[in-house]
This record gives structure tokens, sequence and C-alpha cells, in this order.
């Protein structure tokens, strides 16, 4: 669903919550969406060491818990913090449009 040029509606605001992020998919592509005090935070959602969906992952702080082999990253940064993940997660920037989380597909960023 596009909402105003470039953008992509995930999901409605309404639906996330700090314990339990949202997997969106739109156009071929998964993502997860997560609510961190306030923020909301955009990743993809398939772990990158192997089949875990993280929306279905355990929130612990500011990390996501994968579900298939317990490996973290920051939800904020995408940066994998706890083995066996090393490949850090696609992230990109959230924005509240109209109450709906929304992205530009082609603003992706990179962990530092």
């Amino acid at each position: 669903m596009t909402v105003e040029a470039g953008l992509v509606a995930l999901c409605d605001a309404a639906e996330v919550s700090e314990d339990t992020p949202v997997r969106a998919d739109v156009a071929g592509e998964s993502f997860a969406v997560f609510l961190l005090e306030g923020e909301f935070y955009v990743t993809q959602d398939l772990c990158t060491h192997g089949p875990g969906s993280l929306s279905e992952g355990f929130v612990e702080g500011c990390e996501i818990e994968c579900p298939f082999h317990q490996g973290k990253f920051d939800i904020r940064t995408g940066a994998a913090t706890y083995a066996p993940c090393t490949e850090a997660l696609r992230t990109w920037s959230a924005r509240l449009v109209d109450g709906k989380v929304c992205i530009d597909p082609s603003e992706q960023r990179s962990a530092a």
C-alpha cells in the first residue's frame, strides 16, 4: 500500500507493541516491525543465520532473539550481537504516517 511518494505502509502502528513485533509482507519481501521506547524500527524478518522469522522471536531490551537458534541482533542497528549470528540485518528508517508504520524501501541502512 503506497502512502506518499516512495513510502510503503507496512502495518498499523497500533498492531505493534513493545513485546510483540509484527511481520509485514510487501512486494515479496518480509519485514519485522518493532516498537522500542516509543520508536518504531524495521528490519528484515528473516534471520541472517538460518530460517528463523524474527517477528516470532523474543524481544529482550533492544535485542531480538531468533526463535530458531537463539542468536541475537540489535533492533536499532541490525548488528549481530550474539552467536551464532555474525552477519548484520538489513534495516530501514521507520516513519509514522496517518497511523501507519512506513518505510522507503530504497533507503536501506547498513549496520554500523
